[in-house]
């Protein structure tokens, strides 16, 4: 007997042996139309608008708006074998994933779905929202987007030339396969990064998930499509200017402010290290975080929406790249369709390509960059001290 004629035996005896199901479809998932959470309860949440928006996070108006714009996208093709899940239905088990980060398996049970039908939900309508709301809620930003973003950081945060706030957020997921160190962040779990940058109003403007959780801040930015192109000056920054009320002064140029974590540039400024500063320094650093709130407060709202960002993700990084850019394109869709602010929004998501590798950076004279963001900061710092002064800087200090 050759070994081909022994692998036919013992397939076809392991295809004995294996358990039959019992249901094509489980009795408790036949009446999913009748006593599923979205025909019963959704349903009555429909008459009240409070506890209908505390159910999704979005109220009907909302609701069907972004029904809409999804529709095409997720409607699925009924079979000769069942019925597709209607894109409402979808977009609700979607949406309540994102809302709370419950497990698939309680989701399934609610809804009265397979487990693997949740996940599978999850996943394409998190894309399709992510790709459906790209064009409209987040255009790439032109030079005078930019301009309009450093206008809203003077006027509501006295930082002028600011074009954004960023910092990064880990997302807390269960340790991937065969990952080794690579998502193991420095608190002791497991994450990708999200990297924002969010503006005066708290709107991300350019968001680049996926970072390995092992890195900093600052070699997040370093390996991120935003930041290669923020070293290679691909960005469409505006031109470099006067600060306000210093026109004896040589313009300076439009920045990012982060916090200890980014390394110091020409277009991203950081505060002074140390505890024993002097009077204008501690200065500088105050406006400076001052200004950098907004990021913090953004990654604030966006947690308490969207709760699958506290929550350990018992998914893979794929996934939870794809849902995490649902939430926060999300965020911006909410609060630009309550403030009506959608023509004065412009957000950029820099697609990755992959890590954008330090040794194919173009190489920079560190030292002549590091004397010219050196002198920006100091510059910045006796400007918040003279004529960009305001009253209560000096009382918090």
């Amino acid at each position: 007997m050759d070994y081909r004629t022994k692998i036919a035996i013992i397939t076809l005896l392991y295809m004995r042996r294996r358990r039959r199901h019992r249901f094509w479809v489980h009795p408790i998932r036949q009446y999913r139309r009748s006593h599923s959470e979205y025909y019963r309860l959704v349903q009555e949440l429909r008459f009240d608008d409070v506890l209908f928006q505390r159910y999704f996070r979005l109220n009907k108006t909302e609701f069907d708006k972004l029904l809409t714009i999804l529709a095409p996208r997720i409607t699925m093709q009924n079979t000769s074998f069942r019925l597709a899940i209607p894109p409402a239905e979808r977009l609700a088990i979607c949406l309540r994933y994102l809302a709370t980060g419950d497990s698939f398996t309680t989701i399934s049970y609610s809804y009265r779905v397979g487990v693997c039908t949740v996940a599978s939900i999850v996943r394409g309508v998190s894309q399709a929202i992510w790709e459906c709301l790209l064009d409209d809620y987040m255009p790439v930003p032109s030079k005078q987007d930019w301009s309009n973003i450093a206008a809203g950081f003077l006027e509501q945060w006295n930082f002028p030339n600011c074009l954004g706030s960023i910092d990064g957020k880990h997302v807390v997921i269960q340790a991937p396969p065969n990952s080794g160190s690579l998502f193991h962040n420095y608190k002791g779990t497991f994450s990708p990064v999200l990297l924002a940058v969010v503006d005066a109003k708290y709107l991300f403007r350019i968001i680049d998930v996926g970072g390995y959780g092992r890195n900093s801040d600052g070699g997040t930015l370093a390996n991120s499509a935003f930041g290669e192109a923020l070293r290679n000056g691909n960005l469409d920054l505006p031109d470099d200017s006067v600060l306000p009320g210093s026109q004896h002064c040589t313009p300076l140029p439009h920045v990012f402010v982060g916090d200890e974590a980014f390394p110091l540039q020409r277009n991203l400024l950081r505060p002074f290290p140390g505890c024993n500063l002097s009077r204008e320094k501690r200065i500088y650093n105050y406006r400076l975080s001052r200004a950098r709130l907004t990021v913090e407060c953004a990654f604030g709202i966006l947690t308490s929406q969207w709760r699958m960002n506290r929550r350990l993700l018992t998914v893979n990084p794929a996934k939870a790249e794809v849902c995490v850019k649902a939430t926060c394109i999300l965020h911006n869709f909410l609060r630009m369709s309550r403030r009506g602010t959608r023509n004065h929004l412009c957000v950029s998501s820099w697609q990755r390509e992959g890590p954008a590798a330090l040794q194919e950076a173009p190489r920079l004279g560190s030292n002549n960059a590091a004397r010219v963001a050196i002198r920006i900061r100091d510059a910045f710092s006796a400007y918040f001290c003279t004529e960009g002064a305001v009253p209560w800087q000096h009382l918090v200090l």
